[in-house]
């Protein structure tokens, strides 16, 4: 049998740190500091500042020196006051100690920080628990507002945790088992170019691992992800940056998402060399709550996981490792346990569970069972700030069983690739202690014979040019919508606009996966010089053929829209500003040469999509229906066309196009 050395500065580390080998459990406070550790994993939160100064597993420090806002974390910020952003235990924190045995009779320690904002009142908490034979943190973060003065405060535009490290051992981030590379290297990022909000070309530095193997771009958008099958994300340190020579890991586990909002359609960054939990967030235009008088919400509880390995152990086995945690029934006891000391965390004993059973449309595919706020799109679910949001993956028969569904009334959504429409069914009730069974039976939304549809309807525009197609220039063969859009320029891609003719066009060349008004200027380092052309650009034209019998009698036509995103003049922001023309978004479609009623896309819809390296945002729909007399026997066309030259003020380095990002289109006709 072959036993791996322990390196000397790990046997010296152990030696060194009583703290760590002293005793199973240990959780103490001195004037300075409060420090939770076990045998293997040690975490001191600095009282001057309110986060974790020093992190070690098995006496290797995963953080580095503390300096500004590196070297620290896990930690809490917001920007949600006044001003702006905020770092709680900046001002007068106040501090618990816990320490404990749980149910199973192990033990546990637990901080909590509590800060509050002067100027109004609200109240930021930030809670680490370690337990024995763990080597993570689970973590849970609160806003209260109390203040009848001033009940409207402002929207909770950010809230995130995040894990900072100072150090040079970590090489790679990871966002799935997709989505992975290597870390830019110090001369990659000293030669960098910005070009974008967030965004550098590394191109002077060929060499570079990431270049060579990811993208000539860097931006912290590639590592974004959506919500719906994320379980574990992070940082991982190959061993050869690291004193010992071993690999270690440091990931974000979300084993519950429950108070998260936005549903399975939500997303945000991930990683970027720092570690984030995303908590509440707009990035991609996605809705947050109003924080008013009475606000009072508890997030997570999430998971950070630290692991280590031999060196040169492969990225995806240490996240395996952290990922087998992303499970909303794992460690519920402990959770039971620790209650008492998380005001707003809703037990066991207040939660039930729902099993349900869906007839399916012909043809659906990855079907999803989504619980949210009642009476509105989860996508919406923000309103209620006492909502909770579940979901779950159908099998082949349609069925999904949701465990630990906190007691109370929800609309049930169900959606599937290959369908136009989704069905809803709202005042489902999910009782504690029970299961709720549902039977249902859902068929695809009709509006007549359908003649075509375009693209697939899954709620992205991933399946058109430059979406999921992978990038084969570089060995990591990153998905094309992740780099940096400028990279893939349309006026070269389509010198004469789009001209896409049904039956004969191929959707992944002929049809770009985001429809601009104007491209290129600002934010696009490729094409500074703003390219509006003579209609090309802005207007999009669908050609297609119909046989007589296909409108024949037919008195309506219905032209469906589905988009996996829009921009308008808005942006991200869901404020409206009466100096933009385009806050409010004017989508045009023509038949065979006559305007139908524009939709016009409201401000509040808006997203910041495609340029923040995502082909799915806030999805919305319209049904253009229009007389059937308008079709005729042989050649049709349809113009697509946003306004001409549309674009808005931007303040940071973005582009200033508004755009749509479509995800299926359908021509129905009775």
């Amino acid at each position: 049998m072959k036993f791996r050395k322990l390196s000397a500065a790990f046997l010296v580390s152990l030696l060194q740190a009583p703290q760590l080998v002293a005793a199973a459990l240990n959780a103490t406070e001195t004037d300075t500091q409060l420090v939770i550790s076990n045998d293997r994993l040690y975490a001191a939160v600095q009282k001057k500042g309110g986060a974790i100064v020093k992190l070690t597993l098995d006496g290797t420090n995963l953080l580095g020196s503390p300096s500004g806002s590196t070297g620290i974390g896990p930690y809490l910020d917001c920007y949600c006051t006044p001003k702006g952003f905020w770092t709680p235990g900046s001002v007068a924190p106040k501090y618990k100690l816990f320490k404990g045995k749980d149910g199973k009779g192990k033990d546990y320690g637990g901080i909590v920080m509590s800060d509050t904002y002067t100027e109004t009142g609200q109240v930021l908490e930030q809670y680490w628990f370690l337990r024995d034979g763990e080597t993570g943190l689970h973590t849970f973060s609160r806003v209260a507002y109390h203040n009848e003065e001033q009940p409207f405060l402002r929207n909770l535009q950010e809230l995130r945790t995040l894990f900072r490290p100072n150090n040079d051992m970590w090489t790679h981030l990871l966002t799935n088992t997709k989505q992975y590379a290597p870390l830019p290297g110090k001369e990659a990022k000293e030669k960098q170019v910005v070009v974008q909000d967030a965004t550098w070309y590394l191109g002077n530095t060929p060499n570079d691992p990431y270049v060579k193997q990811e993208a000539d771009y860097f931006t912290k958008y590639t590592f974004q992800d959506s919500w719906r099958d994320i379980d574990a994300y992070g940082l991982f340190a190959d061993g050869s940056k690291t004193e010992d020579g071993d690999a270690y890991g440091a990931w974000l586990v979300m084993n519950t998402k429950d108070t998260y909002f936005g549903g399975p359609l939500h997303s945000d960054l991930v990683v970027d060399g720092i570690l984030y939990n995303y908590i509440s967030s707009n990035h991609h235009g996605d809705q947050t709550p109003n924080i008013t008088n009475g606000f009072d919400r508890t997030f997570g509880p999430q998971y950070f996981h630290f692991n280590r390995f031999p060196g040169e152990t492969d990225i995806l086995k240490a996240q395996a490792d952290a990922a087998q945690y992303a499970d909303p029934e794992w460690n519920a006891d402990f959770y039971d346990s620790i209650a008492k000391h998380v005001p707003n965390y809703v037990p066991t004993k207040s939660r039930g569970s729902f099993e349900v059973k869906v007839d399916l449309p012909k043809g659906a595919k990855n079907a999803i069972a989504v619980l949210a706020q009642s009476g509105v799109d989860f996508q919406d679910n923000v309103f209620d700030t006492k909502a909770y949001q579940y979901w779950a993956n159908l099998d082949e028969s349609g069925r999904a069983t949701i465990p630990r569904v906190k007691s109370g009334t929800y609309r049930l959504t169900v959606y599937a690739d290959n369908i136009f429409g989704q069905y809803t069914q709202d005042k489902v009730k999910i009782k504690a202690g029970k299961t709720e069974k549902k039977n249902v039976r859902w068929r695809e939304e009709s509006a007549g014979k359908e003649l075509w549809r375009i693209g697939t309807p899954d709620k992205t525009s991933g399946e058109y040019r430059h979406g999921f197609e992978p990038d084969t220039s570089k060995p990591l063969q990153p998905e094309q919508y992740r780099i940096y859009w400028a990279n893939w320029d349309f006026v070269k891609d389509f010198p004469e606009g789009v001209n896409f003719k049904v039956g004969e066009s191929d959707v992944g060349k002929d049809l770009n996966y985001v429809h601009w008004s104007v491209f290129g200027g600002k934010g696009n380092s490729v094409r500074p010089e703003q390219y509006v052309g003579d209609g090309n650009v802005n207007n999009w034209t669908i050609a297609f053929d119909l046989k007589e019998s296909q409108v024949k009698h037919k008195k309506h036509a219905t032209f469906t829209v589905q988009l996996a995103g829009a921009k308008t003049a808005a942006g991200n922001t869901d404020i409206y500003n009466a100096s933009e023309p385009h806050s409010n978004l004017k989508y045009t479609v023509n038949i065979n040469g006559k305007d139908l009623e524009p939709w016009v896309i409201p401000y509040d819809h808006s997203s910041s999509c495609a340029v923040r390296s995502s082909v799915s945002c806030y999805n919305i729909a319209h049904k253009f229906e229009f007389d059937a007399k308008l079709l005729k026997k042989g050649d049709n066309e349809i113009i697509l066309s946003l306004p001409y030259n549309a674009t808005n003020y931007e303040s940071a380095v973005l582009p200033t196009s508004v755009y749509v990002q479509y995800d299926a289109l359908r021509l129905e006709v009775e």
